[in-house]
């Protein structure tokens, strides 16, 4: 663009100006990255197709229990290599500060998960003890916990003889192979069994089904298959993904979508105050300028269009780099998430509306700024009116 050198000179003309508006914007496309990252994920398809391993759960909800006589139905269908259950238990250490995800699991879940790195004994003294438990090595490590210890947790769901308190005998610390997926050693597995045995109310009900497939089956087909096996029943239930099963779990506390859209419309409408008066102030400091540059034959179009890309290339300069920031943090956050959210960095999603509204914002705020500097008079711009 051969009017590229007045736009950077002009941008140049106040630096520190410049340079805090830049930052505005920076920060504000940060939380975008960030947030929006979050809301993709959160929305992304349910699509079972291209994925070995599927969750079988209630159609009403996830608080919704199935019978476990659902299970040899489930084994029977083609295409399914194994089959796996467990219940939500929702206990809480000490404090419920000290929350962290714990479920009872069926035989075999631990096999269906490779990425849980368990040494061979430690799954067999889980096998042989009633109360026995498996944690990830970032709780074990967080509380202190070895090997032989007992675990106690106060239930919030299901007490066991009249009281609240359980206790389970710590014989397992797996690792995750992902080291991106490291949330995922936040969480207490323990015995099916004992929960079923143990509990005062649940009896011979399974919160889940997790489903592996067979080589070459077909996802979808498979899925459908499932969930035809209850149709019109009392227990009709929902097979998805693994990523779509968690995502619906944590929406029962909220709507992320919605949360995402209030905090960055609030963002952007401040952003859009502070550089739309930013740049129109830069504009009236340089009315003597812009009216010398019409007496030496700028057509008012170029007028209109200089301002315009000034502001557009201030928005997108600051925006690029709030991406950017995002991108690299994602890691941590998904990291933070227990495997919730698993996204290496800004989704494609989030950069191609990111850059939409990185030119819809330059375009509005500088708009009117454009608009006063085309309608400008030589006489009124050379007098500074």
């Amino acid at each position: 663009m051969k009017y590229l050198h007045l736009i950077w000179a002009a941008l140049l003309r106040s630096k520190t100006r410049t340079f805090l508006t830049m930052l505005s914007v920076v920060t504000a496309f940060l939380l975008f990255g960030m947030l929006d990252s979050v809301r993709v994920a959160f929305n992304s398809s349910a699509n079972v197709t291209g994925y070995n391993r599927l969750i079988v759960a209630s159609r009403l909800s996830f608080t919704q229990v199935l019978p476990y006589s659902i299970l040899p139905q489930v084994q029977t269908v083609p295409g399914i290599k194994s089959v796996t259950y467990a219940n939500w238990f929702g206990g809480i250490y000490q404090d419920q500060r000290n929350f962290f995800p714990n479920f009872a699991i069926g035989p075999g879940f631990m096999e269906m998960y490779p990425e849980y790195v368990l040494p061979k004994e430690q799954l067999e003294a889980f096998y042989a003890e009633r109360t026995g438990a498996i944690v990830g090595k970032g709780l074990a490590e967080r509380h202190g916990w070895k090997i032989g210890d007992t675990i106690p947790l106060q239930a919030t769901i299901f007490p066991t003889k009249g009281s609240n308190n359980w206790e389970f005998k710590l014989v397992g610390i797996y690792d995750v192979v992902d080291q991106k997926r490291e949330g995922e050693e936040n969480q207490l597995l323990f015995n099916w069994k004992y929960f079923d045995e143990a509990n005062d109310y649940l009896k011979n009900q399974i919160g889940w089904l997790t489903v592996e497939l067979a080589d070459g089956a077909d996802a979808s087909q498979v899925a459908q298959a499932i969930d035809a096996l209850s149709e019109n029943s009392d227990h009709e239930t929902k097979t998805q993904t693994e990523q779509a099963f968690n995502q619906g779990f944590f929406k029962m506390f909220a709507d992320i979508g919605l949360i995402v859209t209030a905090i960055m419309g609030a963002v952007f409408f401040t952003l859009l105050l502070l550089t739309g008066n930013t740049m129109a102030q830069a504009v009236r400091e340089r009315i003597p300028e812009i009216g010398v540059l019409k007496t030496i034959g700028f057509s008012d179009r170029t007028i209109l269009v200089l301002v315009l890309a000034e502001s557009v290339l201030l928005i997108v300069l600051g925006g690029m780099l709030g991406l950017l920031l995002a991108s690299a943090m994602m890691p941590g956050i998904s990291k933070s998430s227990g495997g919730v959210i698993q996204l290496p960095g800004v989704p494609p999603d989030t950069w191609a509306l990111g850059l939409v509204l990185m030119v819809v914002i330059g375009i509005a705020i500088g708009l009117l700024p454009a608009l006063r500097g085309m309608r400008l008079k030589i006489v009124d711009a050379l007098a500074g009116r």
